[in-house]
């Protein structure tokens, strides 16, 4: 007899099975190699990867804001810079410090996108019996009224002063 049970760990064992093997597949050497023409060919007609024009009107000679100065903050050295700042944060706030802000804001949200497709995906043990059958922003609701979310506010905090002594020593 087939225990009642194992249906769910069998797919799940299946979907990591397939998983490993189809990562694995991207390590694979390529099975046809192009011809030695085909890829002088492909170079000539590619889209060119350079913001304007070969690189002509890049970095420092560029002005994001037409008939604007450039802030001095911005002086082309960072990748993708075009001198965009049009509240002038470069100018009070030191570029380094902007650009870890920037990162940092940006993995969080990454973090926080695949937190809310998990929530309503996948059970964590123990989180219906704390939480009940709450998703997403009814989840968030709930975790504030029991004070969860202010515990995770003081601690990220606590790391967040760590994280700035670094930031200050750039």
């Amino acid at each position: 007899p087939r225990h009642q049970g194992s249906f769910p760990f069998t797919m799940l064992r299946s979907a990591v099975a397939f998983a490993c093997v189809a990562s694995a597949a991207a390590f694979a050497p390529s099975a046809v190699l192009p011809r030695a023409g085909a890829t002088a060919r492909a170079t000539r007609t590619a889209p060119s990867m350079q913001l304007y024009q070969e690189g002509v009107l890049q970095g420092i000679t560029v002005n994001a804001i037409p008939k604007a100065e450039r802030p001095p903050g911005l002086d082309g050295t960072y990748v993708g810079d075009i001198g965009f700042d049009p509240l002038g944060f470069s100018s009070i706030i030191d570029m380094r410090w902007l650009r870890e802000a920037e990162l940092k804001h940006g993995r969080v949200c990454m973090l926080a996108a695949t937190g809310m497709i998990v929530q309503d995906v996948y059970q964590f043990p123990g989180v219906t019996k704390s939480f009940g059958d709450a998703k997403m922003t009814t989840l968030h609701d709930v975790a504030v009224k029991q004070g969860s979310m202010q515990q995770l506010l003081v601690w990220l905090r606590f790391l967040e002063i760590f994280c700035f002594v670094a930031i200050v020593q750039m």
